[in-house]
C-alpha cells in the first residue's frame, strides 16, 4: 500500500521524497504549486506511512510499486520530480514508463550509480542501523545533509526533520540503503530522455558531489547549482528552489 497525499487540479506533478524522509516533506511547495497542478506526494515503502512488507527492494520494484500505484489513481502523463533516493526511483520509472512520463526533475540527485567508496559506505550504514537502530542513525544522518552555513539557521527544521525521520522502518532503512548501493547507471537513459530534464543541485551537497551534477548539465534542458547549498535545497534556499520548479513547470506546459 502506498499512502500519498493529493492537492490541487490539473495536470498531474508527482513528487517523491527522499531517503528517511516521507511527503510531508513537501507541504510548502504543494501549497503553491497546487494552485495550478494537481499534486501528488507518495511515502515510498517503509517511510513515512506506507509499510514495507519484505526486508529486500530494489530501485526497479519500487517503480513497478508506484506505477500501480498511478493506475489505481488514474494518473496519467505525470510531471516526476525526486528528491535524492526520490531521483534514483523517477530514473528507474522513466525506464519503465518512458514516454508515459511528461518531464522529469533531478533534486540533489544524480544518474551515475555508487562508485566503490560509496558502497562502502553504504554498508556501513547498514551496519551502524542493524547496531544501533533507527532514531541513532536519524539523528546523525540528517543534520549533515544541510550546508554548515545554513546548519544553524534550519534548527528547527532539522529537528521537524529528524522527528520525521524516525517514522522510518529498520527494514525500510536497511532495504533502500541496499538498493541505492546496488542501482545500476542510468546516465544513457538521462541522455536519451526526450522530455524536459531539470536538475537542481547543491555547491556544497556532501551526498551528490557537484562535480557529478555538472556531468548532467548538457543533456538538462533546465540545470541549476546553488551556491552554499548542501544536500536540501527545497528547505536552505526554498523560495529559489520553488522558483525554479514553478519555471521549469511553465515550460514544460509550454513545450
Amino acid at each position: 500500500m502506498i499512502a500519498f497525499s493529493q492537492q490541487g487540479s490539473g495536470p498531474a506533478l508527482i513528487l517523491i521524497h527522499g531517503f528517511c524522509e516521507s511527503k510531508e516533506m513537501w507541504k510548502t511547495f504543494v501549497e503553491q504549486l497546487s494552485n495550478n497542478y494537481t499534486v501528488y506526494c507518495p511515502d515510498l515503502p517503509g517511510f513515512g506511512d506506507s509499510p514495507l512488507l519484505e526486508n529486500e527492494i530494489s530501485l526497479e520494484t519500487a517503480a513497478v510499486l508506484l506505477q500501480e500505484w498511478m493506475e489505481e489513481n488514474n494518473i496519467h502523463n505525470p510531471i516526476v520530480i525526486g528528491h535524492s533516493l526520490g531521483g534514483y526511483i523517477t530514473l528507474a520509472l522513466a525506464e519503465l514508463l518512458g514516454h508515459g512520463l511528461k518531464a522529469i526533475g533531478l533534486f540533489h540527485s544524480t544518474a551515475f550509480p555508487d562508485d566503490e567508496e560509496k558502497k562502502q559506505t553504504r554498508n556501513k550504514t547498514i551496519g551502524f542501523i542493524k547496531k544501533y537502530g533507527v532514531d541513532k542513525f536519524v539523528e546523525s544522518f540528517v543534520p549533515p545533509l544541510f550546508s554548515d552555513q545554513h546548519r544553524s539557521e534550519q534548527a528547527d527544521q532539522i529537528t521537524e526533520l529528524i522527528q520525521a525521520g524516525k517514522k522510518s522502518s529498520q527494514n525500510g532503512l536497511i532495504a533502500f540503503t541496499a538498493a541505492m548501493r546496488d542501482r545500476k547507471d542510468r546516465f544513457e537513459l538521462w541522455k536519451n530522455f526526450q522530455g524536459p530534464k531539470l536538475m537542481i543541485a547543491g555547491e556544497l551537497d556532501l551526498a551528490v558531489k557537484i562535480d557529478g551534477s555538472r556531468r548532467h548539465q548538457p543533456y538538462a534542458s533546465h540545470y541549476h547549482e546553488l551556491i552554499g547549498t548542501g544536500h536540501m535545497g527545497m528547505f536552505e534556499e526554498p523560495e529559489r528552489t520553488l522558483g525554479i520548479i514553478q519555471d521549469f513547470l511553465k515550460d514544460v506546459e509550454i513545450k
